[in-house]
């Protein structure tokens, strides 16, 4: 059980769960095998509980500029209120928007993707994945947008699967040429227009073309979208979406 900052103590971390990672039961799988790996490297962190809320992403992609500096706002007046310093989350929208927007609002915090933390543990020689579960998995990965072409982290969540021994394939798009999920900016919560082809079908093709078994994302969007169209081709008995968090877990024996 995580601890909270309302018990009045002041650890390292703050494990930003982010919505997805609380509601949407997919991605709440995500959550818990990422707290296994913190909890079993005994890494200082907490979480907000009831006071954390949304980031107001989505608003803002939406349009709704009002409701995200609300949210914002909010959000920050917690944060700061705990003095935060440090927080992991394992979205790239969440990433970006405490990172990149907050400030804006007076909200200043070290912000990391969880792409990034597990790789400077690797780094350390924290994580040191033996396991053979994977051997003869082909893993492809897919680069979130807002991970990627928003600020610049191709490496990190490579150098966490090439960590798993397992087969590394690329897609022909990838890193910045990489083709998006098709769920970013408010996207998911729409149907394509009229004509266009759906972008995650597409980018599903293109991880079927490299012949693998798993296809490793870093996004509860990717991952939503990425199943989605393992489903749609009819790839379930043959093909498998992972978050590297998951794939770290796994190979860790968690």
């Amino acid at each position: 059980m995580a601890e909270v900052f309302a018990g009045g103590k002041k650890p390292e971390w703050l494990f930003w769960v982010g919505s997805a990672g609380a509601f949407d039961d997919r991605y709440k799988k995500v959550t818990r095998e990422f707290v296994k790996i913190l909890t079993y490297l005994k890494i200082d962190y907490a979480v907000l509980g009831t006071e954390e809320s949304d980031s107001g992403d989505v608003a803002r992609r939406a349009g709704n500029e009002m409701l995200f500096q609300m949210q914002a706002m909010t959000n920050i007046e917690v944060l700061n209120a705990y003095e935060v310093k440090k927080i992991v989350t394992c979205c790239p929208h969440d990433f970006n928007t405490l990172k990149n927007e907050y400030p804006d609002f007076g909200g200043r915090f070290e912000v990391w993707h969880h792409s990034q933390f597990l790789e400077t543990l690797i780094g350390e020689g924290r994580i040191n994945i033996s396991s053979e579960i994977f051997r003869n998995n082909k893993i492809v990965f897919h680069d979130p947008c807002y991970l990627g072409r928003a600020n610049k982290e191709y490496q990190a969540p490579r150098t966490v699967l090439d960590s798993i021994p397992s087969v590394k394939v690329e897609m022909k798009r990838n890193r910045s040429f990489g083709l998006c999920c098709g769920a970013g900016g408010g996207q998911m919560f729409k149907e394509a227009e009229k004509g266009n082809k759906e972008v995650f079908i597409e980018r599903t093709e293109e991880a079927i073309a490299t012949g693998a078994d798993i296809i490793a994302t870093a996004c509860p969007f990717c991952m939503v979208m990425m199943t989605d169209g393992i489903k749609y081709k009819n790839q379930e008995d043959r093909m498998k979406n992972y978050d590297v968090a998951e794939l770290v877990s796994m190979g860790l024996g968690l």
